[in-house]
């Protein structure tokens, strides 16, 4: 598959290696341009593009501070299956009132990326255990991963790349629902199966 990553961060630099070594054509960038992905681009052999050139890509993951999401490129998104793999820290990121005021942090990027499928995955999950801890299907110690977004289409394009590697794919329901696997719920950094994932969905609390 085609895939675009903007942000190379812990998780998106995670993503290009796991996704390289899955097979899959990335394209990965930053916001310090593509010189500065050399040294990713050579271990991994992605490609080192622009922000637009990674969402012309049949999947696009968004791995980047939660304030650097008003720079994207949104028309390109428009029409792109979206994973959103950011957090709200309001530390980072400043206060943002819709999202204290309850808005989950990918409504509230969705509003952002008009036309875009958005789908929340891979922001629960610490960045080191995304790239060692992948087990094969029906493994003991299989860790889950909650998967939320609107669309059913690109919902299961996703939850079959989770699996792909290496985690089992738990629906967390729809963006409205996203809020159960954000930062300080029980799935957060947990690593549960998928039962322990299920029962921490359901155990959240704003």
């Amino acid at each position: 598959m085609k895939i675009g990553i903007i942000g190379s961060g812990n998780i998106g630099g995670t993503l290009t290696r796991r996704l390289r070594e899955l097979g899959h054509d990335v394209t990965v960038a930053n916001s310090r341009g593509p010189g500065s992905l050399a040294g990713l681009a050579a271990e991994t052999g992605a490609a080192a593009g622009t922000a637009a050139e990674a969402a012309h890509a049949e999947l696009v993951v968004v791995a980047v501070p939660l304030k650097a999401v008003p720079d994207l490129p949104a028309a390109d998104l428009a029409g792109r299956i979206v994973i959103d793999a950011d957090n709200y820290y309001p530390s980072r990121d400043g206060r943002i009132p819709e999202i204290d005021a309850g808005t989950p942090s990918t409504r509230w990027t969705a509003g952002r990326l008009p036309g875009a499928q958005l789908v929340k995955v891979f922001n629960n999950i610490q960045a080191d255990h995304l790239l060692r801890l992948g087990r094969p299907p029906g493994a003991e110690r299989r860790i889950a991963l909650p998967v939320a977004g609107d669309d059913a289409t690109a919902k299961r394009l996703v939850m079959g790349l989770v699996d792909e590697l290496g985690f089992d794919p738990v629906d967390a329901g729809g963006l409205d629902d996203s809020w159960r696997q954000e930062p300080g719920t029980p799935v957060y950094v947990t690593d549960r199966d998928a039962d322990g994932v299920r029962d921490g969905l359901a155990a959240a609390t704003r």
